[in-house]
């Protein structure tokens, strides 16, 4: 699995794949997906980082766990392919950006397009058995994302982190707020949302206004 890794991240990355944790997460992962159907393809399992590379990034919205049904996860957070259905999460992520910034919304649930201006969609696990949601957690994933988290805290300045639910927000602890912007709300779930923690946030315009300031250009999203 190691091998996987982009070589634009393997420089600050190399020293946590060197840890006893990741070898136990390659033999967990490896098995899995030997006996099990499992989401992203194995391919894919390091897409948000191959498609958003350090020197690159602007941006990192964090996800939970990749979806577990068949043909929705490709190794980005909330992303779906092209003419795959909108899940709900999705679709008042889209919602809200649409009242945000007064943009259309959109036909495609896949978003690459951010990623190649510098959006890291990374869920803290990246992996998960088909139809079982958090099948994946405790197994090593949250501590390789919580160090690359701290490490592009460290490498890097002025990158927005969006960090939406309690479980987002919990990685924080890992950015320092006087380098970024943290932004942190309620998740885009209709639990959250329609409780009133999500509509209103105005996290993608204050966003761009925060890139724009520190001479960055803005994300069309």
């Amino acid at each position: 699995m190691q091998e996987l890794i982009p070589h634009t991240w393997e420089t600050i990355l190399k020293d946590t794949t060197k840890l006893t944790y990741f070898k136990a997460l390659e033999a967990f992962v490896s098995s899995e997906y030997k006996e099990y159907s499992c989401f992203p393809k194995q391919a894919d399992i390091f897409a948000a980082l191959a498609l958003c590379p350090l020197d690159q990034l602007k941006v990192v919205i964090l996800g939970q766990d990749p979806y577990h049904g068949p043909g929705q996860a490709e190794g980005l957070s909330f992303s779906v392919p092209n003419d795959i259905k909108h899940p709900p999460s999705l679709i008042n992520i889209f919602k809200e950006i649409e009242t945000d910034l007064s943009v259309s919304y959109p036909k495609s649930g896949n978003l690459l397009r951010w990623a190649k201006q510098g959006v890291m969609l990374l869920n803290a696990t990246l992996t998960v058995r088909a139809n079982e949601p958090g099948s994946h957690q405790k197994q090593g994933w949250e501590t390789f994302t919580d160090t690359l988290i701290h490490k592009i805290s460290s490498e890097k300045s002025n990158v927005v982190f969006l960090l939406w639910g309690g479980f987002a927000k919990k990685k924080s602890k890992h950015i320092d707020p006087s380098k970024h912007l943290i932004l942190s709300g309620g998740h885009p779930s209709p639990l959250s949302a329609n409780k009133g923690y999500w509509f209103g946030n105005k996290h993608f315009s204050k966003c761009n206004a925060y890139l724009k300031i520190n001479g960055k250009t803005e994300i069309e999203w």
